[in-house]
């Protein structure tokens, strides 16, 4: 079960959220938006929505990067194992609260707005309430982490991420003894990679790929009239013709 759940499970999950991806996209481009409740409730958005999405992205950013940096690039900049961990327990431990709070605010504001409630599909919920889990079981992990602070034990996820990506036939063996709650916090993960596609998360992409799409493609551009801008030709207004005529 091991192996499979860490040896077989993570090329399931990343194939479903690419292809799944791509067909939603393909087949239900309407359903590609981030649903956001902002015009019917603002309180507690601005705050919790801040504090979410920015404790994520540090978090995912120092995920990516201590993850799928091979070992020999800390070894040759003279980052130590050791003070790579001390910065994953800090800047992760700082991010993992913020996230966690804004999550909350986000999740508490989403369940008890009955408008909110009612514009909220069980996607919406479960996987905020997925996403909390991980961030509580993130910061969980902190408190074994302290316990190795000489960062050897960071290197057997490390040997694991690129042991996926590399196709290694030996990747699940190198966290075979890491504690249970690593491989809980991976294996849901994990799951959510799975789900991506059917849930609101897909709205990421866009906000990765926009700014790309803006800056190298025409299409990119959106043309907005002013406020101050000249009325459209008389003729314009005539050819358009009322249902009644």
């Amino acid at each position: 079960m091991h192996n499979f759940l860490f040896g077989i499970f993570p090329y399931i999950a990343l194939s479903v959220m690419i292809f799944g991806s791509i067909a939603r996209y393909e087949t239900e481009p309407f359903t590609w938006k981030s649903s956001s409740s902002q015009l019917l409730r603002r309180k507690q958005l601005i705050v919790g929505s801040v504090l979410f999405h920015v404790g994520i992205l540090v978090i995912f950013v120092g995920h990516f990067v201590g993850l799928l940096t091979p070992i020999w690039v800390f070894d040759a900049l003279g980052i130590s194992h050791g003070a790579k961990q001390i910065l994953a327990v800090v800047a992760g431990g700082i991010a993992g609260v913020m996230a966690l709070v804004g999550g909350a605010m986000l999740f508490h504001r989403r369940w008890t707005d009955p408008r909110i409630r009612r514009t909220s599909s069980f996607a919406d919920i479960g996987i905020l309430g997925l996403l909390l889990v991980q961030l509580v079981l993130g910061l969980g992990t902190i408190f074994v982490s302290v316990q190795h602070l000489d960062g050897h034990e960071m290197t057997k996820f490390m040997s694991w991420a690129l042991g996926i990506f590399t196709f290694d036939g030996q990747a699940a063996s190198y966290i075979q003894d890491v504690a249970f709650i690593f491989k809980l916090h991976l294996f849901l993960g994990l799951t959510i990679f799975l789900l991506f596609p059917f849930t609101r998360l897909v709205h990421i992409v866009s906000g990765i790929a926009a700014p790309f799409r803006y800056l190298l493609t025409r299409s990119g551009y959106q043309i907005v009239r002013s406020r101050r801008s000249r009325p459209l030709p008389a003729r314009n207004v005539r050819d358009v013709k009322t249902p009644a005529e």
